[in-house]
């Protein structure tokens, strides 16, 4: 199957979700969430900052990171209405006098939430192949749908926080690149990161920039 075929085949598969399916994909959201914030805490933990395994981060347990808003209500609306999927659980905090090499190591901390989420997609693709494909899963059956969704999300989470714009993983894991004054640059960005994110979606630039990714990631990993 061509990779533009399959990426047309999986957007119709995910548009055709009943109310079961929005809710095992809500679970699905759920649970990838809750790992890729255990995750940031994971290696901020072995980078030699505390705070977030003090303040319980350091689980997979989905009530320390679940945002009401962010996690629950705003992913449930978009998968409901088809609108654009967005959403965040609590972040992490990092206290930077704990850390060796504050902007390194932050940055090392920001990739381990899309890393997670990109291991996790390819452990899904494997199970997904093993349990007989995109045909299998075109027939109906529940498990290998589930396993998609888990596949697609874990890839459209991976590609969207690596976006180069803060607060996003993206945006700090490039002012650990940076130069100093790049960095200091993309600190006063920060403040209207959200807002910079909200006009890339509604101008329809940041669909522009994710779609190719996904659309390539996909392609190699299904």
């Amino acid at each position: 199957m061509s990779a533009a075929w399959r990426g047309w085949y999986i957007s119709k598969f995910l548009a055709g979700l009943d109310v079961t399916e929005i809710l095992v994909l809500m679970a699905v959201l759920v649970g990838s969430l809750s790992v890729h914030e255990a995750a940031h805490a994971w290696v901020a933990s072995l980078l030699g900052d505390p705070t977030a395994k003090r303040l319980g981060r350091l689980t997979l347990n989905p009530v320390a990171h679940v945002d009401l808003v962010g996690t629950l209500i705003f992913p449930l609306v978009a998968i409901s209405t088809g609108l654009p999927l967005i959403g965040w659980a609590k972040p992490v905090p990092v206290d930077f006098r704990h850390l060796k090499d504050p902007r390194r190591d932050f940055a090392m901390v920001a990739a381990a939430g899309p890393l997670s989420n990109l291991v996790m997609a390819v452990v899904g693709a494997a199970a997904f192949s093993l349990l007989g494909g995109l045909e299998v899963a075109g027939g109906g059956q529940m498990l290998p749908r589930v396993v998609l969704q888990f596949v697609v999300l874990n890839v459209l989470l991976a590609v969207f926080n690596m976006v180069p714009v803060p607060p996003l993983d993206g945006g700090n894991v490039l002012m650990g690149l940076l130069p100093a004054s790049g960095a200091a640059v993309m600190d006063r960005i920060r403040p209207y990161g959200f807002l910079v994110l909200y006009a890339l979606m509604l101008t329809g630039v940041l669909a522009a920039i994710m779609r190719p990714v996904q659309r390539l990631v996909l392609g190699v990993l299904l």
